[in-house]
């Protein structure tokens, strides 16, 4: 048996259990990776809480993680024990020390790419991508605003974008991130609990308002967004840290006749190939220097718990991962 973190009931962290489990044996299809590090995200506290749904209950929380392949299902030619992995997915498991995941889902690490680098990025990272090459095709000489600038995408979607020849508006809580997100490639950055995003979009744009917004937070920024879009411009909404956004009437696009998406990654990558293409082109601009990936926070895995507190209370700020602790150990 190895140990995970499991999920009994829906809840806060507390409900984040250290347990012994039984993994198996690979199947046709699939692979058993030993993980080396799980990243950790916001979708994970929305699966532990019930607002994304599980399919079943228990459950072991986890999207991401990296790690080497240990075993084979039968038949599988295309990845061999010993190949360095990565799996993002919305199929849930990877808070274990080991998962059997379907041969598909998986990428391959670069030597170049350390196994921790890799679980931090590779579901923010082909976000971004998904968010600046696919949502909205980001050219130089757009502007664009991005919510929560120093977090694990926003951090990545500032640094890609600032290097794709955009001008980069970020928005973020404290003086600290603030610093950050310059750092990251923002041109201008907002500290939202100071002073009133909309008035100073505006400002920055001389009245004309951004091309898109990337919005992660939700219900507090989702409808003054809207705000600081030029006509025809892009409302990109990928995630809900502050809960769901009301309720939007069609009409209220009409006066700027603005695009609104919600974008889902698994919609973005549910074609190998397409999955193949997103991961290939974030390891490369890692290893170009294009992004350079903070893992700002390391937990043991037992302490997934104390993580998700801290994530909740935005304590933190770049990538979180999450360490098995036969690891640690060594």
């Amino acid at each position: 048996m190895v140990k995970a973190i499991r999920v009994h009931e829906l809840g806060g962290p507390e409900v984040l259990k250290w347990e012994d489990v039984v993994i198996g044996e690979p199947k046709e299809g699939e692979v058993l990776v030993k993980n080396k590090a799980i990243g950790l995200n916001f979708i994970d506290i929305q699966f532990r809480e019930g607002s994304h749904k599980a399919s079943t209950i228990p459950f072991t929380p986890g999207v991401e993680a990296a790690g080497v392949v240990t075993a084979v299902g039968p038949g599988l030619t295309s990845i061999k024990v010993g190949d360095v992995v990565a799996y993002v997915g919305n199929l849930l498991g990877c808070y274990a020390e080991e998962q059997i995941l379907p041969a598909e889902r998986v990428v391959p690490v670069p030597p170049s790419v350390d196994p921790i680098v890799a679980a931090s990025v590779i579901l923010k990272g082909m976000t971004a991508h998904m968010l600046l090459r696919r949502c909205f095709k980001v050219e130089p000489g757009h502007t664009i605003l991005v919510h929560a600038a120093a977090g694990g995408v926003g951090s990545l979607l500032c640094q890609w974008a600032n290097a794709l020849g955009v001008t980069v508006i970020g928005t973020v809580s404290t003086t600290e991130k603030a610093a950050q997100a310059k750092e990251d490639g923002c041109h201008h950055v907002i500290i939202y609990k100071e002073e009133d995003f909309v008035s100073r979009v505006n400002e920055i744009t001389s009245g004309k308002g951004v091309d898109v917004v990337y919005d992660a937070v939700g219900k507090d920024t989702f409808l003054r967004s809207l705000e600081c879009l030029k006509p025809r411009g892009y409302m990109v909404s990928y995630g809900q840290a502050s809960g769901m956004p009301d309720p939007l009437p069609l009409t209220a696009l009409a006066p700027k006749s603005l695009f609104l998406t919600r974008a889902g990654l698994w919609v973005y990558t549910a074609n190998r190939d397409e999955l193949l293409e997103a991961a290939e082109e974030v390891f490369a601009n890692i290893g170009s220097g294009v992004l350079r990936v903070r893992v700002n926070h390391k937990y043991p895995l037992s302490q997934a718990a104390q993580a998700h507190v801290d994530l909740e209370s935005r304590k933190t700020s770049g990538s979180i991962v999450l360490i098995p602790d036969a690891i640690i150990e060594q």
